[in-house]
């Protein structure tokens, strides 16, 4: 195989189509919502800087009975205009790694035999997954290279004894898998230090993919919006964002919340106690992105002192940045230094923190709010686009398939996106 300039990738990973990821997820305990929206940013950016791309992909679940679906099935999809093969498997504790990985198997084996790939990217840190890389690694001339998104292993409150042993033994085989990877794409640098040392790496926090235009849905005269989307979880700092808000006297401010989990009810009960509460919705993307775009302030509550956030990147803060919206952030470790003038930070990451960070961008007069918000989304569309993004992921890609030499060359030179 002669090292192509553009090579050509097999996407193995979360990149289903819309309507299966519906269907699949409706009734889900946590929406992966933004897995989906990452794993479609990376086939959009790819295919923006010429490279042609294959998926095969499973549904993000969680295991059941988290989710409803104990049997999810395989078949073939298409959207814009990149095809797919959508693996099925068992979704019970145990079966649903095996059986991912069985299936992950037999269409790597097919890719071995058609040649038609350069590079088998591997979305994530799923066992099953790089595990069918690492095979196809040592059984031909295919380069695997892994995006490496969140570490493995991260505990859940509802998990038992029996979920902590499976999800310990899961860590030692992703590391494992990694060592057999040709590099790494990874969100920080945290990251590919700890999982993938001395492997050639890109860092690349996120890609930035705004939605078409989409009807917004503005604040009833008078009434300014706080709005936070994602997990509402006291692990994302939800919480703390409501004592925050609880404390901001302005009787016209309402706190928006979109997503669902396990502070749902309890936010329920907020809302019943503070009518400037809304009771926690679910909507598609382009209705939340209408809705964040209408709103006065949009907020990163996430905690800084958990043991994960320095490999951490909320996505959801490019997807912030890019309406054009004032963005208050607890100062997490795996924020680059270059969107520092863009955002508002909470110091300290308390309930007190947020309020005056809230604070202080309300307090802002309507031109510097403005002004703010639309120098923010041109910062992140430009230079997180899926133009810049691509180009860089082709870069590397294309390095490591001509030899490591160039992989090496690439690694050192693209250490950050900034």
């Amino acid at each position: 195989m002669n090292p192509p300039d553009t090579p050509r990738v097999t996407l193995l990973g979360f990149t289903v189509a819309d309507e299966e990821f519906a269907r699949a997820t409706a009734g889900d305990a946590l929406l992966a919502t933004q897995t989906h929206t990452f794993a479609w940013a990376l086939v959009r950016s790819l295919t923006t800087a010429g490279c042609p791309v294959r998926l095969v992909s499973t549904v993000p679940v969680s295991t059941y009975p988290r989710n409803p679906h104990v049997l999810l099935r395989g078949g073939r999809f298409r959207q814009d205009g990149v095809e797919g093969r959508l693996l099925g498997f068992v979704n019970l504790i145990g079966l649903k790694h095996l059986t991912r990985f069985l299936a992950a198997r037999r269409e790597v084996a097919r890719i071995l035999r058609e040649r038609h790939t350069d590079v088998l990217v591997v979305h994530g840190v799923h066992s099953p997954f790089l595990w069918s890389g690492a095979w196809a690694a040592r059984r031909g001339d295919l380069r695997v290279v892994v995006v490496l998104t969140d570490p493995p292993g991260v505990a859940q409150p509802t998990d038992g004894g029996l979920v902590r042993l499976l999800r310990g033994l899961d860590v030692r085989l992703v590391r494992a898998a990694l060592r057999r990877c040709a590099g790494v794409v990874a969100l920080t640098p945290a990251l590919a230090d700890d999982l993938a040392p001395g492997r050639p790496r890109l860092v690349m926090e996120g890609i930035c993919t705004p939605p078409g235009p989409a009807g917004s849905s503005p604040a009833p005269p008078g009434v300014r919006e706080i709005a936070y989307a994602g997990g509402l979880t006291r692990a994302y700092g939800v919480d703390r964002l409501v004592t925050a808000f609880r404390a901001l006297p302005d009787p016209d401010l309402r706190l928006c919340l979109y997503g669902r989990g396990d502070l749902t009810d309890w936010l329920h009960v907020q809302a019943v106690q503070d009518p400037r509460i809304m009771p926690p919705t679910v909507l598609d993307r382009a209705e939340v992105v209408g809705r964040l775009t209408s709103a006065s302030v949009l907020v990163n509550p996430r905690p800084v002192d958990q043991d994960f956030v320095r490999y951490s990147f909320p996505s959801k803060l490019i997807e912030y940045l890019a309406t054009g919206v004032p963005v208050v952030t607890t100062r997490l470790p795996g924020i680059p230094a270059d969107y520092t003038p863009w955002l508002r930070f909470a110091d300290p990451d308390t309930a007190e923190g947020l309020r005056a960070a809230l604070a202080s961008v309300l307090a802002l007069p309507p031109d510097a709010a403005r002004a703010l918000g639309s120098q923010a989304a041109h910062f992140v569309r430009t230079s997180r686009g899926p133009a810049a993004q691509g180009e860089r992921m082709r870069t590397f890609l294309a390095d490591l398939v001509a030899g490591p030499r160039a992989a090496d060359r690439t690694g050192s030179a693209t250490a950050t996106t900034g």
